[in-house]
């Protein structure tokens, strides 16, 4: 079989992220701060091109109701949040009062403040409060990589046929192909459980540290 994905250069990189829609002047902010603050954790922020896919991807499900497990300082939320149609809400679950509050500061210098709402305390018990009925369009997850069997989950259930559910860093830099600690363990095994899941369609794409989307039936 003949690979078609290919290695990521700085430059190329730099020139994929170009040529999409770029992270604007609120953007490139918070990925400095974020950078500057906390530059053993700036990791965790998405990748750019992951954040203009997310708004593009929103936009498309034309989503109004969407969920995110894991906010960090808040360029994915930023990200998605942008993407709502008329009227939609975006419901972050997180456990850091630190992180989000950089994340809000963002969030009202882009005009999206007043779509999002965050709730803290541990996603495994905070997402059994959304009400039980197929509801959400769209739900992104990012957060311990331990967690995600049960985020996936509760999030599974509450998906409106055709919802999707976005999973970041199933790839492990690579190592879901030998794991070398729980959490990689962990996301070789979640792949496995989400790939014999006959609730949902599947892809995984090459995007950053590795992108599941699941199309809910």
């Amino acid at each position: 079989m003949t690979t078609k994905s290919i290695p990521l250069t700085p430059e190329l990189h730099a020139y994929l992220v170009a040529h999409g829609d770029p992270p604007d002047e609120v953007m490139r902010d918070l990925i400095e701060e974020t950078r500057a603050l906390l530059p053993e954790d700036a990791q965790m922020q998405v990748a750019p091109e992951q954040a203009a896919f997310l708004t593009f991807l929103t936009r498309l499900l034309g989503a109004r109701r969407a969920v995110e497990v894991g906010t960090f300082t808040g360029l994915s939320s930023l990200a998605i949040a942008r993407g709502l149609a008329e009227n939609g809400r975006l419901t972050c679950f997180d456990v850091s009062e630190e992180f989000t509050g950089i994340a809000r500061r963002h969030w009202t210098r882009a005009g999206v403040d007043d779509r999002i709402e965050v709730r803290i305390g541990p996603a495994g018990d905070t997402l059994r409060e959304l009400p039980h009925d197929r509801h959400l369009d769209f739900a992104f997850i990012d957060a311990d990589k331990v967690g995600y069997p049960v985020y996936w989950s509760e999030l599974v259930p509450r998906m409106r046929p055709g919802g999707v559910i976005a999973v970041d860093n199933v790839l492990r830099d690579g190592r879901v192909l030998a794991p070398q600690d729980a959490s990689d363990r962990a996301i070789a095994a979640f792949n496995d459980e989400v790939l014999a899941d006959v609730r949902v369609d599947l892809v995984m794409l090459p995007v950053a540290d590795g992108l599941t989307l699941a199309r809910v039936r």
